[in-house]
């Protein structure tokens, strides 16, 4: 099967981006060094292409029962415009993906990784059951971008309509770029501060090019690799799989034993 391609793609291939396969993808694995870009994310920003991740969103008045049943977090805690880590689990307690789930008014989005992408699409219609809920995949058809370092937010005010300061960490909101709405949340995958936007796919050149000229440096997932280590990150295919369960992973606090039943409890 031919690899996807991120909308930024040939920008990547343009800029001396070295490309990689990495969950079905063509993703950039460094453009400089690796050690370059990971000192720039910790010392001033760097920016990410993450438009690999898989994005869902769920929609329904059964969205909410359909995400208890299948997530190790509690989503019925969470307040709108709140980002939660959590779990996917099979029925034995082995982790099936380690996802993020954003809260909203009006429903939910989920981040999942980009190799599980297809088996969470596939387990969610499974357990879903005749539920009123639409699982919608919208990878496709929007961009992440990821923005990282102790100038990250610095760097980026006036990008956006919002002032993304001003979120609590993992906090979401939804805003808009150039008149297109996009969603910014207090994010990141380097274990500094940062932001991670989500924005309609033919927005991305223009949103990546903005940022270069901020004065962000494109990173690679080598990078994006050292950082996560260094933060104690864990990676799903290495620290997690199917056979290791969120205890042995270290991951118990984003288990709620006490919120009901769930698969893999």
């Amino acid at each position: 099967m031919m690899a996807l391609r991120t909308p930024l793609y040939d920008w990547h291939v343009r800029h001396g981006g070295r490309m990689i396969a990495f969950g079905g993808w063509d993703m950039p694995v460094q453009y400089t060094s690796i050690i370059e870009e990971h000192q720039a994310v910790r010392t001033a920003a760097g920016l990410f292409d993450i438009s690999h991740m898989g994005r869902l969103t769920f929609a329904g008045v059964d969205a909410l029962a359909l995400l208890q049943q299948v997530y190790s977090n509690n989503a019925a805690t969470m307040k709108d415009g709140q980002v939660r880590y959590g779990l996917i689990c099979n029925e034995r307690g082995g982790i099936r993906d380690d996802v993020l789930v954003y809260r909203w008014s009006h429903g939910w989005t989920m981040v999942v990784n980009a190799s599980n992408r297809v088996k969470i699409v596939n387990w969610l219609t499974q357990h879903k059951a005749g539920r009123a809920v639409e699982i919608t995949d919208q990878t496709m058809t929007t961009c992440m971008i990821a923005v990282q370092g102790p100038q990250a937010l610095a760097l980026c005010q006036g990008l956006i309509e919002a002032d993304a300061g001003q979120l609590a960490y993992y906090h979401a909101m939804r805003t808009r770029y150039r008149g297109h709405t996009c969603v910014v949340s207090r994010t990141g995958y380097t274990g500094e501060d940062g932001i991670e936007l989500i924005a309609p796919a033919e927005q991305a050149v223009e949103l990546w090019t903005e940022l270069v000229s901020r004065g962000a440096k494109p990173c690679g997932l080598g990078a994006r690799d050292t950082l996560r280590l260094e933060a104690a990150m864990p990676l799903y295919g290495h620290e997690l799989s199917e056979e290791i369960d969120p205890f042995q992973a270290g991951l118990g606090w984003a288990v709620k034993l006490d919120k009901g039943d769930f698969i893999g409890r």
